[in-house]
């Protein structure tokens, strides 16, 4: 029988020496081996992106319109595909994602797909009404009131007993301001709760905004109504001054009488109860090109009255003073004739308006103020002006 040798033992120095040595062999075979690119995995540069694109490792889910993984559309079509699911499968994956969805707050997303989950015509009466309670949840988040509304009473069709949807169409009637129909829902819930605290709270603030409405409504039908019988009784005032306007409908419709300049534009012509009108009124100064406004000149007023209170101050532009009520003629245009008229200053502006040649133009009176028997005056009175070509 051999006799067996004895096992050598390696002191602590040798064995650093023996495993310096084996790590020294392995990266000599490791180097020796034939250096091929890694092409099976992600590329280096944009391995998170593409982790994030794998079903597995995504934590959102796809936009829609976004190009998807080929293993991303393979799972999405066995999970939609209807060769592989039957509709009732189908029915309830759309509704899970609808309810999916809503814990995310995709509400377009969930409507869509409670509307998938409708296509199938599956389920019972209280499988549907399931389906447009939750999608009427999803409109009524997107404050589509009136599809939500028509969705919740749906579901109450196809189950009468179905609280939520009856909540739900209560919320769409009151934001729709269609306060008969939400106290009605909420007479109902509170019939079979009474104790809804909600319902109540709903009712009473319906119940008040109607009032408020209908408050408001008499307002404003009043409001119209003294209206027209203002504009009324303008036109007839009008009328019966024979006032001639550039503006072939000017007694048709209010917008031909408002003024079109700014200081005047909030002041139409205007008649009170007595019949009294109120002018806008334009005086324009030539010699300076520059005008003043009268907002509301009633029309018993004289045009000597009308210049005394236009000076009781020098115009700023006046160095020389010239301008005072006794040095001065007024004079107005018909743009239609191409003419300039003297006004009589001692008339009343009823009285001037009353003219054959007097031609209002946008609701607004016009007046120039010259310097008697100057420059300026001969020049305005002298020169060319066009006709305008007007049929009345």
């Amino acid at each position: 029988m051999e006799e067996k040798q004895p096992k050598k033992v390696l002191s602590e120095q040798e064995r650093l020496e023996l495993a310096a040595q084996l790590d020294k062999d392995l990266d000599a075979f490791i180097s020796s081996l034939e250096k091929k690119r890694y092409t099976e995995g992600w590329p280096e540069d944009r391995w998170e992106e593409e982790m994030a694109k794998h079903p597995f490792f995504m934590q959102k889910s796809p936009e829609p319109g976004e190009e998807l993984s080929p293993l991303m559309e393979g799972l999405q079509q066995l999970k939609y595909d209807p060769q592989e699911n039957t509709e009732q499968e189908l029915a309830d994956t759309y509704k899970e994602d609808g309810k999916f969805y809503m814990q995310h707050r995709k509400f377009r997303m969930a409507v869509l797909s409670y509307t998938e989950a409708l296509r199938y015509k599956v389920g019972d009466a209280a499988y549907k009404a399931i389906l447009y309670n939750n999608r009427s949840a999803a409109n009524y988040m997107l404050k589509n009131y009136r599809t939500s509304l028509q969705d919740a009473q749906k579901a109450l069709e196809l189950n009468p007993d179905y609280d939520k949807a009856r909540w739900r169409a209560a919320q769409c009637a009151s934001a729709l301001d269609r306060f008969e129909l939400c106290v009605k829902l909420c007479d109902t819930i509170l019939q079979r709760d009474p104790t809804n605290t909600a319902a109540v709270e709903m009712r009473k603030a319906c119940l008040a905004k109607k009032a408020t409405q209908q408050r408001d409504s008499r307002k404003e039908a009043r409001q119209e109504r003294e209206k027209q019988e203002r504009w009324d009784r303008l036109v007839t005032e009008l009328k019966k001054r024979m006032v001639k306007f550039e503006e072939r409908k000017a007694l048709d419709d209010e917008r031909f009488l408002r003024p079109r300049l700014a200081p005047l534009e909030d002041f139409m012509v205007s008649c009170d109860e007595n019949g009294v009108l109120s002018w806008p009124v334009v005086f324009c100064y030539p010699e300076f090109q520059t005008t003043d406004f009268q907002q509301q000149l009633l029309e018993t007023t004289t045009m000597q009255d009308v210049l005394e209170q236009l000076f009781e101050e020098p115009l700023e532009c006046d160095k020389a003073g010239l301008y005072r009520a006794k040095k001065v003629n007024v004079y107005y245009e018909n743009r239609i004739l191409g003419l300039a008229y003297l006004v009589d200053k001692s008339k009343t502006i009823r009285e001037i308006v009353a003219e054959r040649t007097f031609v209002a133009f946008q609701g607004t009176l016009t007046f120039y103020i010259l310097v008697k028997g100057s420059k300026q005056e001969e020049s305005f009175i002298t020169q060319t002006r066009i006709p305008l070509k007007i049929e009345y």
